[in-house]
Formats: C-alpha cells, structure tokens, sequence
C-alpha cells in the first residue's frame, strides 16, 4: 500500500493506492491520527485501491465516527470497492463517490 496525502486549509486528501488489509491498515489509521489534527473535512481517494478488507473497513468508520458523515468522503471508488462497500452496508453510511 502507498499512502500520499494533501492539506487543502481544514481538508485534509488521502490517497491510498493498492491494497487496505490486516498486515496495511495499521499505516493508514497512523496517517489519519498524525494528521487529522485541524481537519474539519477528510477526503478518501480510493482511485488505485484494489482491495480492502474488514480491518480497512474499520479505519473508515473510526474516521467517519471523528469527523461526522459531513466531513468524511470516499471519492473515485471502483466497482470492486463499490461492492464491498455494498454488501457491508457501507455504501449506506459513507459518503461514497464511484468513478
């Protein structure tokens, strides 16, 4: 998993390419702590994930429980992320934007 991020005044952009699971997802939920300080919005783009799993399912709620569905979004989510967030019910609490 590579990991890029971009501060945009209160937004903060993180861009996470190839794959969120057990063994990755530790680094991401990092990233977000370390830089979540002054952010009142979190932008997701998800536009080169290939997978992820429960455990970065779980980093996303954590996020969205800290900042509220208004401030959290998902951009550029493919199909197979889509489905995930379908089939978990995840597409029904997140803000959730498909390529």
């Amino acid at each position: 998993m590579n990991i890029t991020t971009e501060k945009n005044n209160d937004t903060l952009t993180i861009n996470v390419e190839g794959r969120i699971d057990s063994t990755s997802a530790p680094e991401l939920e990092s990233t977000i702590k370390d830089l979540i300080e002054n952010c009142t919005d979190m932008v997701f783009d998800f536009r080169n994930l290939e997978y992820i799993s429960s455990a970065g399912l779980r980093i996303l709620l954590g996020a969205r429980k800290l900042l509220g569905n208004n401030g959290m979004k998902v951009i550029n989510v493919n199909d197979t992320i889509y489905e995930i967030f379908e089939v978990t019910g995840f597409s029904l609490i997140l803000n959730v934007e498909r390529i």
